[in-house]
């Protein structure tokens, strides 16, 4: 018989469930071991440029624990972009897209999804560099 490649007091462990943002793990019957989830990344879009990592925080904890608040700025002048990303418990997050999605926000209707990871580039623009 195979020996699984992760235990807990001597009792197999199941993967339930992977994805590229999360991934949960089903542990035996233990009286304070339930379930392991992984935190779930949100994007948080049509931000004010006035949010603060503060007010976006408060907006979202009342859907439950925020581990993160990421609001992304222009590199080159430091000013706000409008959007960031939110990072919550998988259970809170899916409560926070539920009930965030499409509201307002200092005159903005949000736009709460799941992040995607993003396709990285080569950087150069589809174009071979020149050679003189």
């Amino acid at each position: 018989m195979r020996q699984p490649a992760l235990s807990f007091s001597g009792q197999p462990l199941t993967l339930v469930s992977l994805t590229n943002q999360r991934a949960s793990l089903s542990l035996p019957a233990h009286p304070s071991i339930r379930e392991y989830s992984l935190v779930t990344k949100l994007y948080v879009g049509n931000l004010p440029f006035t949010a603060t990592d503060e007010a976006v925080t408060a907006l979202f904890s009342k859907h439950g624990t925020v581990e993160k608040v990421s609001l992304i700025t222009d590199r080159d002048t430091g000013r706000p972009r409008g959007f960031g990303f939110v990072e919550m418990s998988s259970a809170d997050a899916s409560r926070a897209i539920q009930a965030l999605n499409g509201t307002d926000f200092d005159g903005r209707s949000l736009k709460v999804s799941e992040a995607q990871e993003r396709e990285r580039s080569g950087g150069g623009g589809g174009r071979p560099p020149r050679r003189y």
